[in-house]
């Protein structure tokens, strides 16, 4: 298997249908109410706070990957709209899923040299990089969001 389909691959496991480390992110969210994901628990990000925040990231690399221009800023990356009803929950929540496998899509696409190649400006490195740093991240976030579950569902 070539190295761009294993980063690829890593990346649905992540977000869409791995069990590498047990669970991935649609796993954990697909089932949840609109009241679940937006529960507050103490100081700690909603569900949805941190799926927005996660797909904030993946949806601007998609559109740098399809020649876009790097739009996201970290400041913005919580401006999670509100979320209240299950229709905004699951619009949220499907547009994560869509844009991550858009993401892998575009992944796959690439020419393995592409992944040496700077990204958008140096400051930011190479495509390798920015695409393991997303998977990072999911797995960083994956980590708090099942926690959070957990939480909610067997009580604080």
């Amino acid at each position: 298997m070539s190295q761009i389909k294993q980063i690829s691959n890593q990346f649905r496991e992540a977000q869409l249908n791995g069990t590498w480390i047990a669970t991935n992110l649609k796993a954990e969210i697909k089932e949840l109410t609109w009241q679940q994901a937006t529960t507050k628990i103490g100081s700690l990000n909603t569900i949805a706070d941190l799926t927005f925040h996660l797909n904030y990231y993946v949806a601007g690399l998609v559109q740098v990957f399809e020649g876009g221009t790097l739009d996201i800023r970290d400041k913005y990356s919580f401006d999670c709209p509100p979320i209240t009803s299950q229709a905004d929950w699951e619009k949220l929540r499907d547009k994560s899923f869509a844009d991550a496998e858009r993401f892998a899509e575009l992944v796959e696409q690439m020419p393995e040299t592409q992944l040496t190649e700077g990204f958008v400006d140096i400051k930011y490195g190479n495509y390798s990089r920015n695409i393991h740093g997303v998977i990072e991240h999911t797995y960083y976030h994956l980590g708090q969001i099942v926690l959070i579950k957990k939480l909610l569902v067997e009580g604080f």
